[in-house]
């Protein structure tokens, strides 16, 4: 029993003949009765009591209707969700992004564009740091990353380049340097520092200690926080001062003021696209394809 001879079959029983239906599905009328003819054959039993005035369902040929159309119709919706599957216009996407850059317009304006080109896609969206990020990519856990890389040289893993960032000073709103800006480093070497956890951004944090060294500048630091959204608190309550991507201040912090110095903005923080190659994923490459524009 093929599709094609329901097809047919529904046809003949809705035109209610042979000649009819052979003229609806564009099918000589021989090569339509034989079509039936062997769909009979294949089931064993009559489908159609044939008279002069033209057939009428038997019992099975009744039941083989209700059937055939259900067949059919579960046929169509298949192929749509496959086709739809195979261009990812359904589905399902996983990304990290950097806590820091939810609120960015670039990465904002990627996700909203993802959204409104392919709504029907389910787009998971987690706020994961660099470190984690890299690990789920690379076990495959999640579909794409926007973190900090030092480059698109990463095993296993395809990088774009998404943005340039730089550094950025955050003091409270009511220190001193709030009114009046340090201009170099070196006027905030002895303030109360607030720092991140290497683990958390490794090649983050490899790189700004790397551009400290180079200028000769050792932070005095006094406390640590889990992520920039925890040191922007500290900052806010008074605790100290810290150094931060310039995608931060994209995020209102009430009782954070940031500070621009040369020094910070010379050292810059690439923020990257990042997926696995080998994800074969149509919703995941319409994101890449959207990403890379």
């Amino acid at each position: 029993m093929e599709f094609r001879q329901l097809h047919y079959f529904l046809a003949v029983v809705e035109e209610g003949s042979v000649s009819a239906a052979s003229r609806r599905v564009h099918v000589a009328q021989p090569a339509l009765t034989r079509q039936i003819r062997l769909l009979e054959e294949d089931l064993e039993t009559r489908l159609f009591e044939r008279h002069a005035r033209g057939m009428r369902l038997t019992v099975a040929g009744r039941a083989l209707q209700e059937e055939a159309r259900e067949l059919l119709d579960r046929r169509a919706r298949l192929r749509t969700r496959l086709w739809s599957l195979g261009q990812g216009v359904i589905g399902r996407v996983s990304l990290g992004v950097t806590v820091t850059h939810l609120w960015v317009p670039e990465v904002a304006g990627l996700l909203a564009g993802y959204r409104d080109r392919y709504p029907q896609v389910a787009f998971e969206v987690f706020p994961l740091l660099s470190g984690p990020q890299l690990e789920r990519l690379q076990d495959g856990s999640l579909d794409a990353g926007i973190l900090y890389l030092d480059d698109d040289n990463q095993p296993g893993l395809e990088a774009r380049l998404l943005q340039r960032d730089h550094l950025i000073l955050a003091v409270p709103e009511r220190s001193p340097w709030a009114t009046e800006p340090p201009t170099r480093l070196q006027d905030v070497a002895n303030a109360d520092f607030i720092w991140g956890f290497r683990e958390v951004s490794p090649h983050y944090y490899d790189r700004m200690q790397a551009h400290f060294r180079h200028l000769d500048f050792q932070p005095r630091v006094v406390q640590y926080g889990a992520d920039n959204i925890a040191l922007l608190g500290m900052v806010a309550a008074g605790l100290g001062i810290a150094i931060l991507p310039a995608a931060s201040s994209s995020h209102p912090t009430p009782g954070v003021r940031f500070l621009r110095l040369p020094e910070l903005e010379a050292c810059e923080m690439s923020l990257w696209f990042a997926w696995r190659p080998d994800n074969d994923s149509p919703a995941l490459h319409n994101l890449v394809a959207l990403a890379t524009q």
